[in-house]
């Protein structure tokens, strides 16, 4: 299992409670009127309905904690560790009423990123022998970015650019408005901060080639055919081994591991975010 540092608190408190405040509106009507006799409190198991790599646990306990400080929950699973059908993988014991308000809002991110957690982990396992490490993109639900990528770095992957400050990537629309690579890389170097790093898209082995004339920091080989990949590989080894090699494009189960062969440093793809499917669970209460 990875151990992944959270996102601090400051930041993650503001968009847990804006989607607590979504969910609850003007109040819960439901619990609100069942539970109006007084404070009741309750315990509850959640259970997979569905083997799968479970994330964001943290997340879903801090949920409840916002809504009283004083519920109990206990993961019983770790951040990244597969479960199977049937299992539980967490335990809560307070407050009925903050247990019933937070139950849908903690379920639902803990899906999703159980969902991203283990579809991430079927493509780290493809290539885990190999050097290369598989980054995630930036193709990510808005307003869901910090915990998408907390995901997929839970099942094993690694973050790439978490926005467009993090560094300069020259992709083919930034080069056409430039008037090609080597005029982007010129004006680019001329106005960025130290130390930010220039990353160049390519298309062909004209382009890498152009790239590495410019020195650039970072080549990535978009949507290049696997033969392609093959040459530029050594082309930019031999230029200058300390370049980072990136492909990406049309990177599936099936073709991560080819594409890793060919001593590319990193695989990028939106696939373990985009393309997964959300984990099934769900809470069973006991009332006390």
């Amino acid at each position: 299992m990875n151990v992944v540092p959270l996102p601090p608190w400051i930041v993650l408190d503001r968009i847990l409670e804006s989607w607590l405040l979504e969910d609850i509106g003007r109040g819960d009507r439901s619990t609100n009127t069942l539970l109006a006799g007084g404070v009741r409190t309750g315990k509850a198991q959640w259970i997979a309905k569905e083997a799968g790599a479970i994330a964001g646990l943290p997340f879903a306990q801090r949920v409840f904690h916002l809504l009283n400080e004083e519920v109990e929950f206990v993961a019983l699973v770790g951040e990244g560790e597969k479960c199977q059908r049937g299992q539980a993988i967490a335990r809560l014991e307070g407050s009925l009423d903050a247990l019933l308000m937070g139950e849908r809002v903690a379920l639902n991110i803990v899906m999703h990123l159980s969902g991203i957690a283990s579809l991430t982990r079927k493509y780290v396992e493809q290539i885990a022998d190999l050097p290369t490490k598989l980054v995630d993109t930036r193709k990510t639900t808005p307003g869901m970015r910090l915990l998408e990528k907390y995901a997929t770095q839970v099942g094993g992957a690694v973050n790439h650019r978490m926005g467009l400050d993090d560094a300069v990537m020259l992709k083919d629309n930034h080069i056409a408005a430039a008037g090609g690579i080597a005029e982007a890389i010129a004006l680019i170097r001329e106005r960025i901060p130290y130390p930010l790093t220039i990353e160049v898209e390519t298309e062909s082995l004209e382009q890498v080639e152009i790239a590495l004339a410019q020195g650039a920091d970072i080549i990535m080989l978009d949507n290049m055919p696997l033969e392609m990949i093959r040459q530029a590989v050594p082309t930019i080894r031999r230029h200058n081994p300390r370049i980072k090699i990136e492909a990406s494009g049309n990177i599936t189960l099936d073709t991560i591991r080819p594409v890793a062969e060919t001593g590319v440093d990193y695989i990028s793809s939106s696939a373990p975010i985009t393309r997964s499917s959300w984990l099934d669970l769900s809470m069973r209460l006991d009332i006390q």
